[in-house]
């Protein structure tokens, strides 16, 4: 049986991709074991400095494959299909510091877009949409879209997308600050690429400081978090990346952090 995640690194950069591509990459049992195995060793691997997730075929990812779910299931086996399978994504994200970019590269639906909104950084290609679609089906979003969404477009739009489940295009997603970058298909997986391996190829050590930092100020107040962003500058000053940044720049040439 072939995998239903696949795992490449090209310099420096974990590439997970999807492999259902028959279903659109709507994820099962297996899937979410072998996602969570992949981002683990993504974790611990000190070679690998930025996770990219991607969809295998034409879709990233059209969320749960209903057509595996049982009908039978009681309220705690519903509870817990969620917290005890799925809910290990967003946790297991919660724990890496390295980047995680989500290439977007066909249509993300649902449970789909929500593990996208998990990543920090996400691509788009030009022709695809995303939609939060539970409430088509009378659901609520059980795998992170009521807390991921509102951080990134606001309570309101939000709101908006949650109760109607509306398709919206690439540019609208772009304009909503949901994707950072809209490329053609042509040049959608270089530009997406190239944007991984820029931040891969940057000090590992401060990028990852600086990941943690801005997700505690969430639930931070303005002092504490000075407090320590101060402490982080402090260790970030002694480190070989920053002595050959600074000697980079004095000598007007670009900086080797590869290996530091």
């Amino acid at each position: 049986m072939e995998p239903t995640i696949l795992t490449t690194i090209h310099n420096h950069v974990q590439i997970i991709t999807l492999n259902r591509p028959e279903k659109k990459n709507a994820f099962n049992k297996e899937m979410i074991d072998e996602w969570v195995n992949a981002l683990q060793n993504a974790k611990e691997n000190d070679e690998i400095h930025v996770i990219l997730v991607t969809g295998a075929g034409n879709a990233f990812c059209s969320g749960g494959d209903v057509g595996g779910m049982k009908a039978d299931q009681t309220p705690l086996d519903n509870k817990n299909k969620l917290w005890r399978n799925i809910h290990r994504i967003p946790l297991t994200l919660r724990d890496i510091d390295k980047p995680v970019i989500a290439a977007i590269n066909g249509p993300a639906v649902g449970a789909g877009l929500d593990m996208a909104l998990m990543c920090d950084i996400r691509t788009m290609i030009d022709d695809s949409k995303m939609s939060e679609g539970y409430v088509k089906v009378g659901l609520v979003p059980g795998d992170g879209g009521a807390f991921f969404l509102p951080q990134i477009v606001g309570e309101a739009k939000a709101f908006e997308l949650l109760w109607t489940g509306n398709f919206i295009n690439s540019k609208e997603a772009l304009n909503l600050g949901i994707v950072n970058h809209v490329y053609s298909q042509e040049e959608f997986m270089q530009k997406t690429l190239g944007l991984a391996e820029q931040i891969a190829n940057g000090p590992q050590v401060a990028i990852r400081m600086t990941k943690r930092a801005v997700r505690y100020s969430r639930t931070m107040e303005l002092e504490p978090a000075l407090d320590l962003i101060s402490s982080h500058y402090a260790i970030i000053k002694e480190t070989e990346d920053h002595k050959e940044g600074v000697t980079a720049f004095k000598e007007k040439r670009k900086p080797n952090f590869i290996g530091r």
